[in-house]
């Protein structure tokens, strides 16, 4: 146990985790030369388009130190983006140490400084690493100087890095097995293993990824959950390379796979401990918390007969995503489907996108929207996550919407653009500090709703690239929140339905109706679309009808013949709007609310 060392890279998005991880492997010799590609260990086409991590990814090494022992190291390559922090989280929980990777060209970022304090919280051993060195922009002394204030570090500590050329490998090697601790824990003692992840094999079922805390697993031993009944059987067991290398027996501090043919996703929950069914642990162990959704969207399939095809599809796009929640409900508009809860708006994204990739389901998704806290005359507290949940405004007391603490590090230039934006967003400044003479950091409190669309985007545009994010929750606030319904021909498109605030109602209610607009398509027939609260209709905007010449055939003649087919024409448009339907396409769901690029 004493030449094993888990650790995990956290960094920012876009410093280069996933880069230098394909170094240290080229490094220990772990990939075939012919088969080492760039970000070897993303293994989706979406991470590799997009260029970023979207999934954890372990990884077995073997490393001779100059003290002649072969060490194990178990990597563990995590996401940068905020809205995967979940799986950062997951990742630390397995780990006794992290590689803190700062990219020296963009100095400390937002989320690294989360993702530190989340190591921090566990313990962790913290080896600061300063990366893309060899660029020409790169300013080491400066963001070295950052590095020592933030951590409190020695300057020597520091490891100057390169993904890109293998500057610095050796020394983070040596930096792994000299200071970060080998796990702890007993092989004697009943078997208690962490499911830090999990995957679903169509051929062999739900794979669980586990780290051994304490005791021994072999194969073939008799399995269960701490926190389930039935009972398993461990028919392969093994380590996680690139590909997955089956073995005999593992011990603990070990880090590898299980597969016990469970075909039923429910089974199996992250965070359960595995133990053995004729000597149990006494306690699970207290990997990390339930996983707290941010945003909340309808996802419908376009045929209702496939409703069960996309439980299926999430229930395995769940195992390997376990920040996604999601539970049953029906639409007016949509038929059955579900509300999902997601971590933020790429996040949305990216399920979307992996549902139409990975399980051939094209769905439709509708306004994200936050959940809010409603008081009712009664004293009762409820959670609405829907504004079609939202009771009877005579029985409201009181809204309350949840609130975050956003964490900005920008250049002093762009202080002004971001304090407008975030104003505007009814945003309350709570603190200004100047980490060095060219970076400020901005901490604001705002309402989660306002970042929930076009926030990140717009806050990218006004400074440039150079504005660095991330958030945490923090309560719910009371505020005066009224629900928006959008009418087509007078009939409610319960999808399209959203909380506001008051003072923002007449604005977006405006805005609303003139994209759909743009987005609907002309029908036979003129459709009227409204904004109203409650009875009151506050804007309105009129698609007219496909005006087909219904006179051409008339050449010559009286007057009173092209009349009458005019009114003929006038009385069918009139039946037609009665009975008519209008379809909402997809992408009208995600734009309508995209109202700050205008």
């Amino acid at each position: 146990m004493k030449f094993i060392r888990n650790f995990c890279v956290i960094a920012h998005i876009d410093h280069g985790k996933s880069t230098l991880s394909d170094r240290l492997m080229d490094f220990t010799h772990t990939i075939d030369k012919r088969q080492m590609k760039d970000q070897a260990l993303d293994s989706m086409d979406l991470e590799r388009e997009r260029g970023i991590t979207i999934k954890s990814h372990a990884v077995q090494m073997y490393y001779p130190h100059d003290d002649g022992n072969r060490y194990t190291f178990n990597l563990i390559d995590t996401p940068g983006h905020v809205d995967f922090s979940y799986e950062v989280s997951r990742s630390i929980a397995a780990c006794e140490g992290a590689l803190l990777l700062i990219d020296a060209t963009q100095g400390i970022q937002a989320q690294t400084i989360s993702n530190l304090y989340l190591a921090i919280e566990h313990d962790l051993e913290i080896i600061p690493i300063l990366n893309k060195v060899d660029m020409e922009n790169a300013n080491i002394e400066e963001v070295s100087d950052q590095i020592i204030d933030l951590i409190g570090c020695k300057k020597e500590d520091i490891i100057l890095a390169s993904g890109k050329t293998g500057i610095g490998v050796p020394d983070i090697m040596k930096a792994v097995v000299d200071r970060i601790p080998c796990p702890k824990g007993n092989s004697e003692e009943p078997l208690q293993a962490l499911i830090f992840d999990s995957v679903f094999n169509s051929f062999r079922g739900v794979i669980a990824y586990f780290r051994i805390m304490n005791g021994t697993l072999k194969k073939g031993d008799k399995i269960r959950f701490f926190y389930g009944t039935r009972e398993y059987l461990a028919d392969e067991i093994g380590i996680l390379q690139i590909n997955q290398m089956p073995r005999d027996v593992m011990k603990t501090g070990d880090v590898g796979y299980v597969i016990t043919g469970i075909k039923e996703s429910k089974e199996i929950k992250v965070g359960d401990t595995i133990t053995h069914v004729d000597r149990p642990c006494n306690e699970a162990i207290h990997g990390f918390e339930e996983v707290k959704p941010m945003v909340f969207a309808g996802i419908f399939p376009i045929d209702n007969d496939d409703f069960e095809d996309l439980r299926d599809s999430l229930e395995k796009l769940q195992l390997n995503d376990a920040s996604l929640v999601f539970e049953a409900e029906t639409s007016q508009a949509l038929g059955f489907g579900f509300r999902c809860g997601f971590l933020g708006m790429l996040h949305l994204e990216i399920i979307q996108e992996r549902l139409s990739r990975e399980f051939n389901m094209e769905v439709i998704t509708t306004v994200p929207n936050v959940s809010y806290t409603v008081t009712t005359t009664n004293n009762e507290k409820a959670v609405v996550r829907t504004p079609s949940d939202l009771p009877d405004p005579s029985r409201i007391s009181s809204v309350e919407e949840p609130y975050i603490r956003a964490q900005i590090i920008t250049k002093p230039d762009y202080i002004g653009s971001i304090m407008s934006l975030c104003l505007d967003k009814r945003g309350i400044l709570s603190r200004q500090v100047y980490l060095t003479p060219y970076r400020v950091e901005l901490s604001f409190e705002l309402p989660l709703a306002e970042i929930v669309f076009d926030f990140y985007d717009r806050l990218k545009s006004i400074s440039r690239g150079y504005a660095s994010f991330d958030y945490a929750l923090i309560d719910y606030r009371a505020s005066d929140l009224i629900k928006l319904d959008i009418k087509l021909n007078g009939e409610n498109v319960d999808a399209l339905t959203a909380l506001v605030h008051r003072d923002k109602a007449d604005y977006i209610g405006r805005k609303i109706c003139k994209r759909l607009k743009d987005l609907l398509p002309k029908q036979q027939f003129v459709i009227a679309i409204q904004a109203a609260i409650g009875a009151k209709v506050i804007a309105r905007e009129t698609i007219s009808a496909l005006r087909k010449d219904v006179t051409a055939k008339c050449y010559g003649g009286d007057i009173s013949r092209k009349r009458k087919l005019l009114e003929k024409q006038k009385e069918g448009k009139k039946k037609m709007r009665q009975i008519g339907s209008v379809d909402v396409p997809q992408k009208a769901f995600l734009e309508v609310l995209k109202l700050g690029n205008d």
